[in-house]
């Protein structure tokens, strides 16, 4: 049997988030003696030290802190989720699921897909983290978020996939382009027009790949992370772009209308999945959560 309490995981991870053991007993409404006396008992149980005391400056995890934060995270959530089971009947489910979205997606699928879950599952409160694919997978791995929503781009093996959707990129070009007359458009075909990149990774990379694969470099006029901005340089002429999230309503935000055609050159859909951690067992807010999002986007 182990001797360390899920109260001492608690404390642990307070001081880590907060950076301080005076912080951390104050979000836990505990006394400050009480927190570093846990902290002390958790260490000699384990045998190492988990935490540096900086003089005046707080507190920061050693490595060994950092090796099981993440493990320890996912404890502390499953133990929340047995009690939950245990105190709710039928099939009432109720918590906090922490999910991260990539930056172009949240807009345009987190509402429908907020809605859904309320409606199903109305005690399921949402906390959102939008980023780059980079920082959701960081936050994936520190254990600050159980899902994210990305494009199933360049991901690394220690997640699960599960696939949501999937679409095909599209030229985005002015009204009333010349290209506009055509029913789909080729690489080739923009290889003389400024593009407008939309400047994220994955996404640059994945865009950037196509024309790499036609053997076309294409001529990029203006970069932007921001979809919108994105958008609203094609509406006002400034060049073509390439986009695979595409909002309702094919206009700007500032009301300009953008002809949208289908790219001849791309036989490889963009997937959109939901991320987490291969190696930490499903909740049941987790698992709830998953069905949602499939029926919403399948």
């Amino acid at each position: 049997m182990q001797r360390y309490t899920l109260r001492q995981l608690e404390y642990l991870i307070a001081c880590i988030d907060h950076g301080s053991i005076a912080q951390a007993a104050e979000a836990l409404n505990v006394s400050q003696p009480s927190v570093s006396v846990a902290i002390s008992k958790l260490e000699d149980q384990f045998g190492v030290q988990l935490l540096y005391r900086h003089h005046s400056q707080g507190v920061s995890p050693t490595p060994s802190a950092a090796n099981i934060l993440q493990s320890a995270r996912s404890l502390l959530s499953h133990a929340s989720d047995l009690e939950r089971q245990a105190m709710l009947t039928g099939t009432s489910v109720a918590g906090e699921l922490r999910l991260g979205s990539f930056a172009t997606l949240a807009p345009v699928i987190l509402p429908g897909l907020i809605g859904a879950l309320d409606r199903e599952y109305p005690e399921i409160r949402l906390r959102l983290r939008e980023g780059t694919q980079e920082v959701l997978i960081d936050a994936l791995r520190s254990g600050d978020i159980d899902l994210a929503l990305l494009y199933d781009l360049d991901l690394p093996d220690d997640l699960r996939r599960l696939r949501l959707s999937e679409g095909a990129p599209y030229v985005a070009l002015p009204e009333g382009h010349p290209l506009a007359r055509s029913t789909a458009i080729s690489l080739k075909d923009l290889s003389r027009e400024p593009l407008i990149l939309l400047d994220i990774p994955p996404s640059r990379d994945y865009f950037l790949g196509l024309f790499r694969s036609a053997g076309i470099t294409p001529m990029i006029a203006h970069r932007s992370p921001s979809l919108e901005m994105v958008r609203g340089m094609v509406g006002h002429g400034l060049g073509y772009t390439i986009l695979v999230t595409r909002p309702h309503g094919d206009r700007t935000y500032d009301g300009r209308a953008l002809a949208i055609r289908p790219l001849e050159d791309s036989n490889e859909p963009s997937k959109i999945v939901l991320a987490r951690l291969a190696n930490l067992r499903a909740t049941r807010l987790i698992s709830c959560f998953e069905r949602v999002a499939q029926a919403q986007m399948g």
